[in-house]
């Protein structure tokens, strides 16, 4: 649920296009074109508009390693007294996500760091302050999928196999030098833009970039990731639930809700709620049966379902 207007949804033939770039965010107009059955203009004109209006945008991702640990904070904050905690937090570059609740009274947020024993933040700064007045931290202990992993369930069968591709694993100690580190950064405001333009941007010759950068998508180095506000696809429903499932359970029921096409995050923490999943749903109907018929027959001892009233940073962009 949230508190801000509701958005136009993307008309059907859009949202197929969407689901299309979440397969293959740098997918040509030509092979959407014979995947989904739109004329190649077609494809080029909704592409220019959703792109061009910034309803959508493709972005490149580097692959995150193992190293880099993530912990799930539950920030409780004194009414009238959010924007301070939320602003701050939102600044930080180690943390690319920022919820709000329905309620007005908890920050959720995504704290990624190396394993360090104390983080400041934890344990220093955000007790410190006057205006929060709990604070919960569980290390991400698995996780089952993320939100560059959600796919739109809006294709058929045929053409989501189509589109499904299966990146090679980064090649063991492949490092990205300064050219590398070039090519993705013009790439991470665009990730659609051509090895010309970013040839353009960065300096390097053409023949560089489209090389460095076949070799950084097909070795699965970087990726992209498709930017879209749900309610733009009709999800006016947005959700955290926390869940407390035995550890013989745990790792099945995780990878079993990861493949649900609602959720677009499923991890396992630390913490007597141990498992937590994002969903995206059209309507409450939905979320009510998600929560009585999906997780029945699951063991699940418990949950804890927050409305997301606004979200404030996801993948790094501010809202």
């Amino acid at each position: 649920m949230s508190t801000h207007l509701t958005r136009d949804v993307l008309a059907e033939r859009d949202q197929r296009l969407v689901a299309a770039l979440q397969y293959n965010g740098r997918i040509s107009a030509e092979e959407a074109s014979s995947v989904l059955g739109y004329s190649t203009r077609e494809v080029q004109r909704r592409l220019k508009s959703m792109t061009g209006s910034g309803a959508v945008r493709v972005v490149a991702r580097r692959t995150r390693g193992p190293h880099v640990g993530a912990t799930m904070l539950r920030v409780k904050v004194l009414r009238g007294k959010l924007d301070t905690i939320t602003s701050a937090l939102a600044r930080r570059e180690d943390i690319p996500f920022v919820d709000v609740s329905a309620s007005g009274d908890e920050i959720s947020a995504v704290l990624l760091h190396t394993f360090e024993p104390r983080n400041r933040l934890i344990f220093q700064q955000l007790p410190a302050t006057g205006a929060v007045t709990a604070v919960t931290a569980q290390t991400v202990l698995h996780v089952f999928c993320e939100a560059s992993d959600w796919r739109l369930d809006v294709l058929t069968a045929r053409e989501r196999e189509m589109l499904a591709r299966s990146p090679q694993p980064p090649a063991p100690g492949r490092e990205l030098d300064a050219t590398d580190e070039d090519i993705v950064a013009a790439l991470e405001s665009d990730g659609r833009l051509s090895a010309a333009a970013v040839a353009d941007r960065t300096g390097h010759a053409e023949s560089t970039v489209r090389r460095r950068m076949a070799s950084l998508f097909s070795q699965g180095q970087v990726g992209t990731q498709v930017l879209v506000d749900p309610q733009r696809l009709g999800m006016d429903i947005d959700a955290n639930i926390w869940m407390e499932v035995p550890p013989d359970h745990l790792d099945a029921t995780g990878r079993s809700l990861a493949r649900h096409p609602a959720v677009h995050g499923a991890l396992a923490t630390t913490g007597r709620a141990n498992l937590c999943v994002a969903v995206w749903f059209r309507d409450i109907g939905e979320l009510y049966r998600f929560l009585t018929e999906d997780l029945s027959g699951r063991s699940i001892a418990g949950t804890d379902t927050v409305l997301v009233g606004q979200w404030v940073k996801r993948a790094g962009i501010h809202r």
